[in-house]
């Protein structure tokens, strides 16, 4: 078992070059989002952007995608017909995912049977490195024969047992050999989130210390979504993104935390991102 170093975090964001192009440094689709949820893709969006992602595009269902236009104009939104994701978006969602070198999916989409059936046949069918979380994993419980080895699957301990049947204790050692043996039957990088988060490929498994109890505050785990999705969609391997964006995620959390204490709100773990980089 290795524990993550900021070592990993220098070696991920070396200099740039001077004649750098737009596009070089990664472009993310995002999809998430429903009538009811906003937050969750915004969160993700601005935090893959302060990793350092080029480009994030959000498609979202209408009511969604309008309020991630008018939070920010970094933001680029698209705006899916309907109150939630359903199988007559899949044509549009293939042919963002045509101009995007990773996705993140599955928060604040809601688990309406329509949208559970949407996700599942996106997946299926996507290529693309991809993040998912949150109902994204719901959607894949039951049809783990869909996930794939480019995938980081960032459930917590709820969630896990939802994709798994099986429920992590909270103690390391049942944590990581859970999360390894999942890794290895799915082929797939694991971020099992938790005051210790557990990551496993199954092959080599890692532990990340960074974090703060003050980040239980919800929107935290779409935080981290951003962050990876941000590194995917640069090339980087899914268990370095996953152990770099578990770090990154969870150092900013702790500098908010300094700073806002139990009032720290996710949107504050965004603004330490690149302290907690450089």
């Amino acid at each position: 078992m290795k524990v993550v170093s900021g070592g990993l975090i220098r070696k991920l964001f070396p200099k740039r070059k001077d004649w750098s192009h737009k596009g070089d440094f990664g472009k993310l689709l995002v999809i998430g989002g429903s009538k009811k949820y906003s937050g969750s893709p915004i969160l993700s969006a601005i935090a893959a952007y302060r990793t350092g992602a080029d480009l994030v595009t959000v498609a979202a269902p209408e009511r969604s995608a309008n309020i991630v236009a008018s939070f920010s104009p970094d933001l680029i939104a698209y705006p899916l017909e309907g109150d939630f994701l359903n199988p007559k978006h899949l044509k549009t969602l293939f042919n963002m995912a045509r101009d995007s070198d990773a996705v993140v999916i599955g928060g604040g989409l809601g688990r309406e049977k329509e949208t559970m059936k949407t996700v599942l046949g996106f997946l299926k069918d996507t290529g693309l490195p991809c993040v998912v979380d949150a109902d994204g994993i719901h959607a894949l419980a039951g049809n783990v024969e869909a996930i794939r080895e480019n995938w980081i699957l960032t459930p917590h301990s709820k969630e896990f047992k939802t994709l798994t049947h099986e429920k992590p204790e909270p103690n390391l050692e049942d944590r990581t050999r859970l999360v390894r043996y999942f890794a290895s039957r799915f082929n797939t990088t694991i971020i099992l989130k938790g005051f210790v988060d557990v990551i496993s490929d199954g092959n080599e498994i890692f532990t990340n210390k960074t974090g703060d109890p003050y980040m239980t505050k919800g929107g935290t785990g779409d935080t981290l979504t951003g962050i990876c999705g941000a590194l995917l969609a640069r090339g980087v391997k899914p268990t370095d993104a996953a152990c770099a964006g578990a770090y990154i995620n969870g150092l900013a959390g702790s500098l908010a935390a300094k700073e806002y204490g139990p009032g720290m709100l996710a949107s504050d773990l965004i603004k330490f991102i690149p302290r907690a980089i450089k």
